[in-house]
């Protein structure tokens, strides 16, 4: 199996961390969107795209990439991101993302998101940030456990 992975890590390397600890399962390549040749996609069997959430969605370097590909019909996909506050019914932070990818025609194996330090907005720089320390060594563990379940998941099919 061939995977790529798609991520943009602005800040502090949240994001990054996890796109590394799933890499580490699936062998995959950690490229940025600006990055990615578009022409290769078809080599790969599973593109996960990620990036820390801003203003409550995903960078929109990884929106923009997506609007440069065409129709992927069938292709394998997954959805990671960091973010202040855990995705949940409430906050829905892949909402945007996992629109755009089923409207390209990709099939969403899974979703991870865990917690990352931030200092945004700038009213949390009086209290040092929310979630230090994260993602921590949990994290990286549930971000690989992630990984081999999308391994399963594409062994599967």
């Amino acid at each position: 199996m061939r995977a790529l992975i798609v991520c943009m890590s602005v800040y502090y390397g949240n994001t990054e961390k996890i796109a590394k600890a799933i890499a580490e399962v699936l062998k995959a390549y950690v490229v940025r969107p600006h990055e990615v040749n578009v022409e290769e996609f078809c080599e790969y069997d599973l593109i996960g795209f990620g990036s820390g959430i801003y203003f409550g969605k995903h960078h929109k370097s990884i929106f923009d990439l997506l609007d440069r590909i065409g129709y992927q019909h069938g292709k394998h996909a997954f959805i990671f991101s960091t973010s202040g506050i855990r995705v949940s019914w409430l906050f829905d932070f892949h909402k945007a993302l996992r629109r755009k990818l089923m409207e390209k025609g990709f099939i969403i194996l899974g979703e991870f998101n865990c917690k990352g330090f931030t200092v945004h907005p700038s009213i949390l720089k009086v209290i040092g940030g929310l979630n230090k320390g994260r993602p921590n060594e949990n994290d990286l563990k549930a971000a690989r456990d992630f990984a081999k379940q999308l391994m399963i998941c594409i062994a599967a099919k």
